[in-house]
């Protein structure tokens, strides 16, 4: 196996771990065992479990941006449905890291891992705007945009911790709000923010009992 291989390797096996453990609970031991190699081996590609636990954040930030970069097709608001889908998968599929991640105070937080989570949520307003076709946000718009992420992560990490909210409905609640964010947002805005935001915002609210029909992969966590 190639060094890279076998890097990529270990951190698969980290975020195995991961999907059910909070990294801070997961050892060296846990991990060399998971992937089936030595303690000394492990040593020849991390200095140590700081550096594996970046590696790790650093892929699922990866698979969320890789995810969010995939174009769905349908009108704007299914495609930010399918957006918001997107992160609902990858959180699930990594749930503790995941949610070590975002988590304040965390013990695998670093300057590095909060730069991984600034860039996300720069990703997710880039994408946003993408889909509302706005390319000069005014500032105000960029403050909603950027709240409704903060949203966003929230509802995910509570439904990922047990909250009693049903994942199917989650995208279609969350690009609600959105439009409803910024219906508000183009009554108090200078006039270039009202022109982006209303565009968007005045659109057909999706109809709430309507549950999201996506197949995708389905991970640990409530359904």
């Amino acid at each position: 196996m190639s060094r890279q291989a076998r890097r990529q390797d270990l951190v698969a096996a980290a975020l195995e771990l991961f999907s059910t453990r909070a990294p801070e609970d997961v050892g060296i031991d846990d991990v060399t065992a998971r992937a089936g190699v030595s303690r000394p081996l492990f040593y020849r590609y991390f200095r140590g479990l700081d550096e594996l636990r970046v590696a790790a954040l650093r892929t699922v930030a990866d698979d969320l941006l890789d995810r969010m970069r995939r174009r769905a097709s349908g009108s704007r608001q299914q495609r930010l449905r399918a957006v918001v889908r997107a992160l609902v998968d990858v959180a699930a599929e990594h749930r503790c890291g995941y949610l070590a991640l975002l988590r304040s105070g965390s013990v695998v937080a670093t300057s590095e891992t909060n730069a991984i989570v600034d860039e996300v949520r720069a990703r997710a307003v880039e994408v946003v705007l993408a889909e509302c076709e706005i390319t000069e946000p005014s500032p105000m718009l960029l403050a909603t945009l950027r709240c409704w992420t903060a949203i966003v992560e929230v509802a995910v990490s509570t439904w990922l911790q047990g909250a009693e909210l049903r994942r199917e409905r989650l995208d279609g609640w969350l690009v609600d709000q959105l439009m409803v964010m910024l219906q508000v947002t183009a009554r108090h805005d200078d006039e270039r923010g009202r022109r982006g935001a209303s565009a968007v915002g005045q659109e057909t609210l999706t109809t709430s009992s309507q549950p999201s029909t996506c197949s995708g992969p389905r991970g640990a966590g409530p359904t």
